[in-house]
Protein backbone atom coordinates (compact mmCIF):
# COMPACT_ATOMS: atom_id res chain seq x y z
CA UNK A 1 0.00 0.00 0.00
CA UNK A 2 2.80 2.44 -0.12
CA UNK A 3 4.86 4.36 2.58
CA UNK A 4 3.19 6.11 5.47
CA UNK A 5 1.58 10.12 5.54
CA UNK A 6 4.48 11.95 6.76
CA UNK A 7 2.83 12.45 10.21
CA UNK A 8 2.78 8.41 10.33
CA UNK A 9 6.60 7.74 9.47
CA UNK A 10 8.16 9.16 12.79
CA UNK A 11 5.94 6.78 14.50
CA UNK A 12 7.10 4.24 12.52
CA UNK A 13 9.00 1.61 14.02
CA UNK A 14 10.78 -1.26 12.17
CA UNK A 15 11.78 -4.52 14.00
CA UNK A 16 14.12 -6.88 12.25
CA UNK A 17 12.29 -10.89 13.14
CA UNK A 18 15.90 -12.82 12.64
CA UNK A 19 17.37 -11.18 15.55
CA UNK A 20 14.82 -12.92 17.92
CA UNK A 21 13.78 -16.85 18.59
CA UNK A 22 10.28 -16.71 18.88
CA UNK A 23 7.75 -13.91 17.72
CA UNK A 24 4.65 -13.19 19.10
CA UNK A 25 1.43 -10.65 18.81
CA UNK A 26 -0.46 -9.98 21.94
CA UNK A 27 -4.06 -8.36 21.78
CA UNK A 28 -5.67 -5.41 24.06
CA UNK A 29 -4.61 -5.85 27.63
CA UNK A 30 -6.38 -2.97 28.64
CA UNK A 31 -5.00 -3.17 32.19
CA UNK A 32 -5.14 -6.66 33.07
CA UNK A 33 -1.54 -7.47 34.30
CA UNK A 34 -2.86 -11.47 35.85
CA UNK A 35 -4.03 -12.67 32.24
CA UNK A 36 -1.10 -11.16 30.46
CA UNK A 37 1.74 -13.16 32.62
CA UNK A 38 -0.50 -16.49 32.58
CA UNK A 39 -0.26 -16.00 28.34
CA UNK A 40 3.82 -15.29 28.75
CA UNK A 41 4.03 -17.85 31.23
CA UNK A 42 2.04 -20.33 28.80
CA UNK A 43 3.79 -19.20 25.42
CA UNK A 44 7.26 -19.46 27.81
CA UNK A 45 8.56 -16.19 26.83
CA UNK A 46 12.29 -15.64 27.28
CA UNK A 47 14.50 -12.44 26.74
CA UNK A 48 15.66 -14.15 23.36
CA UNK A 49 12.06 -13.52 21.67
CA UNK A 50 10.22 -10.86 20.59
CA UNK A 51 6.80 -9.38 22.12
CA UNK A 52 4.45 -6.62 19.97
CA UNK A 53 1.47 -5.38 21.32
CA UNK A 54 -1.13 -4.06 18.92
CA UNK A 55 -2.19 -1.43 21.35
CA UNK A 56 -4.70 -0.52 24.68
CA UNK A 57 -2.21 -1.66 27.14
CA UNK A 58 -4.23 0.81 29.85
CA UNK A 59 -7.25 1.21 30.66
CA UNK A 60 -10.51 -0.17 31.80
CA UNK A 61 -8.97 -3.06 33.86
CA UNK A 62 -7.52 -3.65 37.46
CA UNK A 63 -4.37 -2.26 36.97
CA UNK A 64 -2.70 -0.52 34.28
CA UNK A 65 0.14 0.59 36.09
CA UNK A 66 0.99 -3.06 36.33
CA UNK A 67 0.91 -3.83 32.81
CA UNK A 68 3.20 -0.35 31.48
CA UNK A 69 5.41 -1.78 34.01
CA UNK A 70 5.59 -4.95 32.33
CA UNK A 71 6.17 -3.95 28.77
CA UNK A 72 8.38 -0.97 29.36
CA UNK A 73 10.66 -2.90 31.43
CA UNK A 74 11.09 -5.65 28.78
CA UNK A 75 13.55 -4.76 26.21
CA UNK A 76 12.06 -7.77 24.07
CA UNK A 77 8.86 -5.92 24.62
CA UNK A 78 7.18 -3.22 22.02
CA UNK A 79 3.48 -1.61 22.24
CA UNK A 80 2.36 0.57 19.13
CA UNK A 81 0.01 3.30 20.94
CA UNK A 82 -3.65 2.83 20.71
CA UNK A 83 -6.25 5.03 20.84
CA UNK A 84 -6.89 4.31 24.73
CA UNK A 85 -3.23 5.88 25.63
CA UNK A 86 -3.83 8.56 22.73
CA UNK A 87 -7.05 9.52 24.73
CA UNK A 88 -4.57 9.61 28.34
CA UNK A 89 -2.37 12.04 26.05
CA UNK A 90 -5.14 14.22 24.57
CA UNK A 91 -6.33 14.52 28.73
CA UNK A 92 -9.61 13.42 27.07
CA UNK A 93 -9.27 10.23 30.28
CA UNK A 94 -6.77 9.66 33.36
CA UNK A 95 -5.53 6.54 35.33
CA UNK A 96 -4.25 6.56 38.57
CA UNK A 97 -0.86 4.82 39.17
CA UNK A 98 0.88 5.96 36.37
CA UNK A 99 3.75 8.27 36.89
CA UNK A 100 4.89 10.95 34.68
CA UNK A 101 7.71 8.70 32.98
CA UNK A 102 5.04 6.54 32.18
CA UNK A 103 3.36 8.60 30.55
CA UNK A 104 6.53 10.08 28.30
CA UNK A 105 7.04 6.14 27.78
CA UNK A 106 3.53 6.04 25.96
CA UNK A 107 3.91 8.97 24.35
CA UNK A 108 7.35 7.68 22.63
CA UNK A 109 5.15 4.80 21.36
CA UNK A 110 5.24 3.77 17.63
CA UNK A 111 1.55 4.41 15.84
CA UNK A 112 3.28 1.21 13.61
CA UNK A 113 5.24 -1.15 13.50
CA UNK A 114 6.38 -2.96 10.85
CA UNK A 115 7.72 -6.99 11.60
CA UNK A 116 9.69 -8.78 8.72
CA UNK A 117 6.53 -8.67 6.11
CA UNK A 118 4.14 -7.82 8.86
CA UNK A 119 2.47 -4.26 10.23
CA UNK A 120 0.62 -4.19 13.58
CA UNK A 121 -1.64 -1.20 14.04
CA UNK A 122 -4.52 -0.75 16.68
CA UNK A 123 -7.24 0.00 14.86
CA UNK A 124 -6.40 -0.97 10.97
CA UNK A 125 -6.36 0.50 7.42
CA UNK A 126 -8.84 1.67 5.26
CA UNK A 127 -8.61 -0.50 1.98
CA UNK A 128 -10.39 2.61 -0.11
CA UNK A 129 -7.05 4.28 0.52
CA UNK A 130 -3.07 4.12 0.12
CA UNK A 131 -1.68 3.58 3.71
CA UNK A 132 0.40 6.86 3.14
CA UNK A 133 -3.17 8.77 3.30
CA UNK A 134 -3.86 7.16 6.71
CA UNK A 135 -3.54 9.54 9.43
CA UNK A 136 -2.39 8.30 13.30
CA UNK A 137 -6.02 8.58 13.55
CA UNK A 138 -7.31 6.53 11.17
CA UNK A 139 -4.70 3.95 12.21
CA UNK A 140 -5.91 3.90 15.61
CA UNK A 141 -9.58 3.92 15.35
CA UNK A 142 -10.36 2.43 11.59
CA UNK A 143 -13.02 -0.63 12.18
CA UNK A 144 -16.36 -0.13 9.91
CA UNK A 145 -16.46 0.94 6.37
CA UNK A 146 -20.10 1.80 6.87
CA UNK A 147 -20.89 5.22 6.59
CA UNK A 148 -21.30 6.79 10.83
CA UNK A 149 -20.95 2.45 11.74
CA UNK A 150 -18.58 2.08 14.08
CA UNK A 151 -19.62 -1.25 14.97
CA UNK A 152 -21.83 -2.17 11.72
CA UNK A 153 -20.23 -4.58 8.80
CA UNK A 154 -18.33 -4.21 6.45
CA UNK A 155 -15.57 -4.42 8.43
CA UNK A 156 -12.11 -3.09 7.09
CA UNK A 157 -10.79 -6.29 7.47
CA UNK A 158 -12.97 -8.60 5.28
CA UNK A 159 -12.43 -6.23 2.45
CA UNK A 160 -8.64 -5.69 2.82
CA UNK A 161 -6.42 -7.44 0.53
CA UNK A 162 -2.85 -6.76 1.23
CA UNK A 163 0.02 -6.67 1.10
CA UNK A 164 1.10 -5.80 3.97
CA UNK A 165 -0.38 -8.16 6.03
CA UNK A 166 -2.23 -6.34 8.99
CA UNK A 167 -2.21 -6.83 12.63
CA UNK A 168 -4.54 -5.06 14.62
CA UNK A 169 -6.86 -5.09 18.12
CA UNK A 170 -9.50 -2.55 18.82
CA UNK A 171 -12.46 -4.36 17.01
CA UNK A 172 -13.31 -6.82 20.02
CA UNK A 173 -14.08 -10.20 18.59
CA UNK A 174 -15.71 -13.49 20.29
CA UNK A 175 -13.06 -14.93 18.31
CA UNK A 176 -9.60 -13.99 16.38
CA UNK A 177 -10.09 -12.77 12.87
CA UNK A 178 -7.62 -14.90 10.45
CA UNK A 179 -7.41 -14.33 7.10
CA UNK A 180 -4.73 -14.46 4.59
CA UNK A 181 -3.97 -10.26 4.72
CA UNK A 182 -5.37 -9.30 8.24
CA UNK A 183 -5.08 -11.28 12.06
CA UNK A 184 -7.72 -9.77 14.37
CA UNK A 185 -6.32 -10.37 18.39
CA UNK A 186 -8.50 -8.21 20.62
CA UNK A 187 -10.59 -11.05 22.29
CA UNK A 188 -11.98 -9.03 24.51
CA UNK A 189 -9.86 -10.08 27.60
CA UNK A 190 -11.33 -7.62 30.04
CA UNK A 191 -14.57 -7.76 29.31
CA UNK A 192 -14.09 -11.58 30.35
CA UNK A 193 -13.20 -13.09 27.09
CA UNK A 194 -9.79 -14.27 26.45
CA UNK A 195 -6.25 -13.02 25.94
CA UNK A 196 -4.61 -14.01 22.40
CA UNK A 197 -1.64 -14.45 20.92
CA UNK A 198 -0.26 -14.88 17.23
CA UNK A 199 2.68 -17.08 16.76
CA UNK A 200 4.70 -15.48 13.81
CA UNK A 201 7.15 -18.80 13.66
CA UNK A 202 4.46 -21.37 13.57
CA UNK A 203 1.21 -19.12 12.72
CA UNK A 204 -1.10 -20.31 15.64
CA UNK A 205 -3.06 -18.38 18.20
CA UNK A 206 -2.63 -19.48 21.62
CA UNK A 207 -5.73 -17.70 24.54
CA UNK A 208 -5.69 -17.92 27.92
CA UNK A 209 -9.03 -17.24 29.63
CA UNK A 210 -10.05 -14.04 31.69
CA UNK A 211 -10.69 -15.46 34.62
CA UNK A 212 -12.68 -12.90 35.83
CA UNK A 213 -16.39 -11.18 35.25
CA UNK A 214 -15.22 -8.25 32.86
CA UNK A 215 -16.28 -5.00 32.38
CA UNK A 216 -19.75 -4.82 30.83
CA UNK A 217 -20.04 -4.61 27.06
CA UNK A 218 -22.81 -4.68 25.06
CA UNK A 219 -23.55 -8.01 23.09
CA UNK A 220 -23.85 -5.25 19.87
CA UNK A 221 -20.29 -4.59 20.00
CA UNK A 222 -18.76 -7.66 20.22
CA UNK A 223 -18.29 -9.12 16.43
CA UNK A 224 -19.10 -12.71 15.95
CA UNK A 225 -16.85 -13.87 13.26
CA UNK A 226 -18.36 -16.76 12.56
CA UNK A 227 -21.57 -14.68 11.12
CA UNK A 228 -19.49 -12.32 8.71
CA UNK A 229 -18.62 -12.98 5.28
Amino acid sequence: MGRFHPDVEPHHREIDLDEYDEAYIVGDVHGCPEPLDRLLSTLDVTDDDLVVFVGDLVRKGPDSAAVVERVRESPNMFSVRGNNEEKLLRGEKSLDGLSDDDLAWIESLPVAITVGENLVVHGGVDPREPLSEHTIDDLQNTRSLAPGGSYDPPYWYEEYAGPPRVFFGHTVLEEPVISQWAIGLDTGCVYGGTLSAYDLRTETITSVPALRGGVNRSDEKIVDVAKLG
